[in-house]
């Protein structure tokens, strides 16, 4: 495994500077408000352009970008952000989907300029797929969360935060498979900053690494499943979160939809469900269940507190959010 460092992530933002939007800021509307961190807006609709740029940057900086470009198996997120970092590189990148991938992804790729491969029905098929695709032509394989150089990219997010909440005591940050996390959190340990962590109750791949000592895997079944619904958490992230300052956090489906509604309804925000999910953790009652190191549901601000909510993404079909 590799200890992400505060360095590696400094590394990252002068080397992404330029390719990537800076984060925008919403200020609280009220007294002891939140701030939250726009990063929906980023290129390609979520966090996920920075780790992109970043990792495909270095390969070039270090010669081993390959002529065959770039793989990954991924029909979310990673997946878009990785096609348009290759594009904005000028390397091919070909991205491996089920074949049961929604048209709208597919099209989307397509439009950043992605040779797309449909094969098989499940994720896991795709993914032999790319491995396989990536060792017989020499194209550099991709991941969507678990590699030191896609966390550093999106650890630069809390740094650019930071600069803009003076007094920043605690960021909320959603988890899936981590690597969003464990940049966030790695840079926010550095600068003192509380890191909270929430996943869905039914999503919970960090929770029960913590619990293990180790990454398992888990079950998948949440709203938020779409981006948040890794079986297995990286090992970067569980190292991550057993530093201090960490608290990982669950919260239930119904909290998540709430709050997607509620951003929407108050602000006219339309997020995925990954994003409401790190806003579910601050308007879901904290309970503590005995006997367990880990919350169960919830975190509460203590007076005067200053914290900002990562919206993450905003890959999302908003024709389910009601307006009143």
């Amino acid at each position: 495994m590799h200890s992400l460092t505060h360095d590696d992530i400094k590394t990252a933002a002068d080397r992404i500077d330029g390719h990537v939007r800076p984060v925008a800021l919403a200020g609280p509307t009220d007294p002891g408000g939140i701030h939250l961190a726009l990063e929906h807006m980023q290129h390609t609709g979520s966090f996920k352009a920075r780790g992109a740029q970043n990792f495909l940057l270095a390969h070039r900086e270090a010669g081993t970008l390959p002529a065959a470009g770039v793989t990954i198996a991924s029909g979310g997120n990673a997946g878009l952000a990785c096609a348009w970092a290759a594009g904005r590189q000028g390397v091919p990148a070909t991205v491996f989907l089920p074949a049961t991938a929604p048209r709208v992804k597919v099209a989307r790729l397509r439009g950043y300029g992605a040779d797309v491969r449909l094969v098989g029905n499940e994720y896991a098929e795709a993914l032999a797929a790319c491995e396989e695709f990536a060792r017989s032509t020499g194209a550099l394989a991709s991941h969507a969360y678990d590699h030191p150089l896609i966390a550093a990219g999106a650890g630069t997010l809390l740094d650019e935060i930071r600069l803009r909440v003076p007094g920043l005591d605690t960021v909320v940050v959603a988890v899936g498979g981590g690597g969003l996390f464990a940049g966030v959190a790695t840079a926010a340990r550095h600068h003192g900053i509380r890191t909270v962590a929430v996943e869905p109750e039914n999503c919970r791949a960090l929770d029960a690494a913590l619990r293990a000592g180790h990454p398992v895997d888990v079950t998948v079944d949440s709203v938020a499943a779409d981006s948040l619904g890794a079986r297995r958490v990286s090992a970067t992230a569980l190292h991550a979160a057993q530093q201090d300052g960490v608290r990982s956090v669950l919260v239930p489906d119904a909290a998540i939809v709430r709050a997607r509604q509620a951003l929407w309804d108050d602000r006219r925000l339309a997020v995925e469900h990954a994003a409401a999910t790190a806003l579910a953790a601050l308007t879901h009652p904290e309970q503590d269940v005995p006997g367990q190191e880990a919350p169960a549901a919830g975190y509460r601000p203590a007076p005067g507190e200053t914290v900002c909510v990562i919206l993450c993404g905003a890959n999302t079909d908003p024709t389910d959010l009601v307006t009143p």
